[in-house]
């Protein structure tokens, strides 16, 4: 059995974690809308049409924010074809994805449904075929109190009260060549347009916060030069940066899956460094905060990749102009268009973004916000019929309730491993992972309340390792309680008619022994271990 060992101090603190570090994405894509949310023909639909056993679902797991409604389905949306009565709105079509869009869930649907799941609704405008005076009426329908045309409109469509919506996203993916109306091109151009955009929304409503693209990828050709374009222009404005990434590995390569922690780690610090040289260079004294707010962890074939151009893409790589393309309309009751995940391989995936998440959890010092691309399914798996609980579920639903108060540091000392380098695509190509950690880890200290949780992820698909807590520092306190979650079956996963086969379990808990306490850590497991002071 390998060895590791943690070091944990009070006062290693990051800083102070945000109750939305934890969040989720939304976008209609396939059945994600259209079928799991919404679904006016399915047994538990209330009167809107929503899925009651999602909402609950989503309510009891704790859900505190959701990005919506998208994603590069915005910035060909016009939210005015969305509001009002149902016989009055535009079906349209959505050239991000090749579909149809019917808005049976317009503006106001999205954010009521996020009020009944209890999450807070971070708001997505377009400025991409949207403007600056399109984001000003948003504005105004969504927070003012009456009084004016579009808070009138509001209250006559149903909505007396303002939603006060605090955080709105000035457009998805500013910079992505696949992006409609995309500023790939021009950068200078968006950051004045989310300065200026900024300013009018602001004057609307002063209590709100604006978040500015970032490049959507590490991988793109202009990255980081874009961030920095951007950022000079509207840095003293603006109150985050949006940042998404994506990491992919070969299909069953379980360590280079695991070692996508690494490539957020670099993409994280990258943007604070870019975002604090420009502080400095404008003698501005804020500090620019961050949400990472689509990310994900996932096996990809390889499609082919053309190496000889050292990872630089062509933008035609990005375009389908395809005459034999099709639009498709997605029934809610019909999931035959569903783009549907392979479930093996459910707990390499799982922890990968556990993994993802601890790293968001070291770093809660500058992200304030967080927003899981598959975070409503990995809250609340559903089907056409059914909702579960997946394997993911539980190292989520961990953090949400107990990665609260202060971030620590811990000290890891483990063994290593490295991943050589692969190409996905011609996008995405990796030089390689170096001196990858079996064990990763992160801590919450909960001062108030005498609590320490601390998590871990063994990375480790083939041995144990017995992990020695050093918790000298914490004179007095005790284990409390140790859930794991692993599995010998590589090929479980969990669905509505086996809804533990993946699950965590109880492990015995030991006293300290002179201030040091001990976990054995299954191969390729996730632990929750939170001690208590006596």
């Amino acid at each position: 059995m390998k060895k590791a060992t943690l070091t944990l101090h009070p006062d290693f603190k990051i800083g102070d974690i945000s109750h939305r570090l934890f969040g989720a994405f939304l976008e209609p894509i396939g059945s994600m809308v259209n079928g799991s949310m919404f679904n006016p023909k399915h047994p538990t639909a209330d009167e809107q049409g929503f899925r009651k056993d999602m909402i609950d679902g989503l309510k009891e797991a704790g859900l505190p924010c959701v990005r919506l409604p998208g994603g590069n389905f915005v910035s060909g949306w016009n939210w005015k074809d969305s509001i009002g009565p149902m016989k009055e709105r535009k079906v349209r079509l959505d050239p991000a994805w090749f579909q149809f869009i019917p808005n049976d869930v317009g503006h106001d649907e999205y954010l009521q449904w996020a009020e009944k799941c209890g999450a807070e609704s971070l708001y997505t405008v377009n400025l991409g075929t949207g403007n600056l005076q399109d984001a000003m009426d948003i504005v105004e329908y969504t927070n003012f109190e009456k009084g004016t045309y579009w808070s009138d409109l509001r209250r006559k469509n149903g909505r007396e009260k303002p939603y006060k919506v605090k955080t709105w996203y000035l457009g998805n993916e500013m910079d992505g060549p696949w992006q409609i109306a995309s500023y790939q091109k021009d950068p200078r151009a968006y950051g004045v347009l989310a300065h200026e955009t900024t300013k009018a929304m602001k004057w609307i409503d002063g209590s709100i916060e604006t978040v500015a693209c970032a490049s959507s990828s590490p991988f793109l050709n202009h990255y980081p030069d874009w961030d920095r374009q951007v950022l000079e222009q509207c840095y003293e404005t603006v109150d985050y940066i949006s940042m998404h990434h994506y990491h992919s590995a070969p299909v069953g390569n379980i360590p280079a899956l695991m070692a996508g922690y690494q490539a957020f780690e670099d993409y994280i610090r990258t943007e604070i460094a870019l975002c604090d040289y420009i502080g400095t260079r404008q003698r501005v004294k804020k500090k620019m905060m961050l949400s990472l707010d689509e990310y994900a962890a996932s096996y990809r074939p390889a499609n082919g990749a053309s190496l000889g151009n050292g990872g630089r893409q062509h933008d035609m790589n990005f375009y389908s102009f395809d005459p034999e393309r099709r639009y498709v309309f997605h029934d809610p009751d019909d999931w035959s268009t569903r783009r549907m995940f392979p479930k093996q391989g459910e707990m390499p995936r799982t922890l990968a973004t556990a993994s993802i998440m601890l790293t968001l959890l070291r770093h809660a010092d500058r992200i304030r916000i967080g927003c899981s691309t598959s975070g409503l399914a990995q809250l609340c798996a559903t089907d056409r019929e059914h909702v579960w609980k997946g394997a993911a579920y539980y190292p989520f639903t961990h953090l949400l309730r107990y990665a609260k108060g202060v971030s620590l540091q811990p000290v890891v000392e483990c063994e290593t491993y490295q991943v050589d380098g692969y190409a996905i695509d011609d996008m995405n190509q990796y030089a390689g992972f170096e001196n990858v950690a079996y064990v990763q880890a992160a801590a919450a200290l909960q001062e108030d309340k005498n609590e320490l949780a601390v998590f871990v992820v063994n990375a480790d698909d083939k041995e144990s390792h017995l992990l020695k807590m050093d918790m000298r520092a914490f004179e007095g306190w005790e284990m409390a309680e140790h859930q794991a979650m692993y599995t010998e079956d590589a090929n479980a996963f969990n669905d509505f008619d086996h809804p533990f086969a993946i699950c965590p379990r109880h492990k015995e808990i030991k006293p300290l022994d002179k201030g040091c306490a001990e976990a054995v850590l299954e191969p390729l497991s996730w632990h929750m271990i939170r001690f208590v002071k006596k």
